[in-house]
């Protein structure tokens, strides 16, 4: 199946769970660290707030390994983007605007309370889904089964409650 964009065939799954393997696995060894991108965002806010929470050592610590993996997502995405035929800003949101048709502020509002629930249950399980559901799955940690479960089940009520329910 083409992927929603430029109609391009996706790499196999088989290949890019491979890779996401190599990365966790090599991330591990080269530093003894573990893979999440959660915590990325408090390295982010300990460059430019200077509150005692982002100054913690455990904060300060890890912006030499974690600030270049967050680049290289941003870039390898970047990167995909424009050599996968280009790259676009655009509001336009898909079936979000078929099924609901909010404008602008509309989309800005409905990002900004989904990132805020994204945020809150980060925090709440502990870190983010490619913590948990990559790195703590890989070492068959309960909390990791735990919180992945619960993202995931999260994830389908909300699409049947918006694209079945409401609409």
């Amino acid at each position: 199946m083409p992927l929603i964009l430029n109609g391009l065939e996706p790499i196999p799954w088989w290949l890019a769970g491979a890779g996401i393997a190599f990365v966790t696995l090599a991330l591990l060894w080269v530093s003894s660290n573990r893979l999440g991108v959660s915590t990325g965002f408090e390295n982010v806010c300990s460059l430019v707030v200077r509150a005692p929470y982002f100054g913690r050592d455990a904060i300060r610590g890890s912006n030499g390994w974690r600030l270049p993996l967050l680049g290289g997502l941003v870039l390898g995405g970047f990167l995909s983007a424009v050599l996968g035929g280009g790259w676009e800003p655009t509001w336009a949101l898909g079936m979000f605007d078929t099924a609901i048709g909010w404008g602008p502020a509309g989309k800005v509002a409905w990002m900004f309370v989904g990132g805020l629930l994204i945020g809150f249950g980060t925090r709440l399980a502990g870190g983010c889904t490619s913590g948990h559901g990559i790195f703590g799955l890989s070492n068959l940690e309960l909390p990791s089964l735990v919180s992945t479960v619960s993202f995931m089940a999260a994830g389908a009520v909300t699409t049947n409650l918006i694209y079945r329910v409401i609409v």
